[in-house]
């Protein structure tokens, strides 16, 4: 008797091989050795089918988070660009770091000398009347009304403008449009002398609440409105108020 195959076994006086087997039972299962018609499949189908396969939790949870992926367009885009700007750079790396430590340095010393200049020519001047026309005594009411209020800021700069306005009043300043607080002082000591110091630091503290961010207190309301007083009861020098004769 030969040997018998790997895998095969005797069964009474048949050798069964289980491959052999195997192979003659498909074409039973089929019904056929002929192979049947090939299976079609629609576009739509096939779309629909992929969809639902990749939509499957197997497929999402190796997708990487909201901070993965913006952390790939960061170092896409961003350091993609340092990169490229580093390979063109003489020096690569480095001097690309050199360019950015000039270029900060640049700034920061830009900075610094422009808030240097601001910070001399002091913060810019607004005429001291921005709104209508108003007389002396309807500003002074105004500023009674806001030292009632303990408004102490507003009471300032009302009561520095009827300083100026009776000043205008009595002709002695001539009314113009768009003068500063420091230049209806300067004028206005030329006419009153004697009051010429407290007017100039009337005038400055007007700058530093309305300009400086210094916020105003009752004495220096106090003091304006005692300068408002004198000016109304001091005597002019009309030697300085009138045009030298030619």
């Amino acid at each position: 008797m030969p040997p018998l195959a790997e895998g095969a076994a005797l069964v009474g006086a048949r050798v069964v091989d289980p491959v052999s087997s195997l192979v003659a039972a498909v074409p039973a299962a089929r019904g056929s050795d002929e192979p049947g018609p090939p299976v079609e499949v629609g576009r739509d189908a096939a779309r629909e089918a992929a969809e639902r396969e990749l939509n499957k939790p197997m497929y999402a949870e190796h997708e990487p988070g909201p901070v993965r992926r913006v952390w790939n367009w960061v170092w896409e885009h961003v350091f993609g660009a340092l990169e490229s700007a580093a390979f063109n750079t003489p020096g690569g790396w480095l001097g690309l770091l050199l360019i950015l430590v000039l270029a900060v340095g640049l700034i920061v010393a830009l900075r610094m000398r422009l808030g240097a200049l601001r910070t001399a020519a002091g913060p810019p001047r607004a005429p001291l009347f921005t709104d209508r026309p108003r007389s002396a005594a309807e500003h002074r009411a105004a500023a009674a009304e806001h030292a009632r209020g303990a408004r102490w800021d507003q009471a300032v700069q009302e009561r520095l403008r009827a300083v100026v306005r009776a000043l205008e009043e009595r002709v002695l300043l001539e009314p113009r449009p768009g003068r500063t607080a420091d230049e209806a002082a300067a004028e206005a000591g030329r006419a009153l002398p004697g009051l010429a110091a407290e007017l100039r630091a009337a005038a400055h503290t007007f700058d530093e609440v309305t300009y400086g961010g210094r916020p105003a207190g009752q004495a220096d309301y106090d003091r304006l409105r005692e300068l408002d007083e004198r000016q109304q009861h001091s005597k002019p020098d009309l030697t300085t108020t009138r045009p030298a004769a030619s």
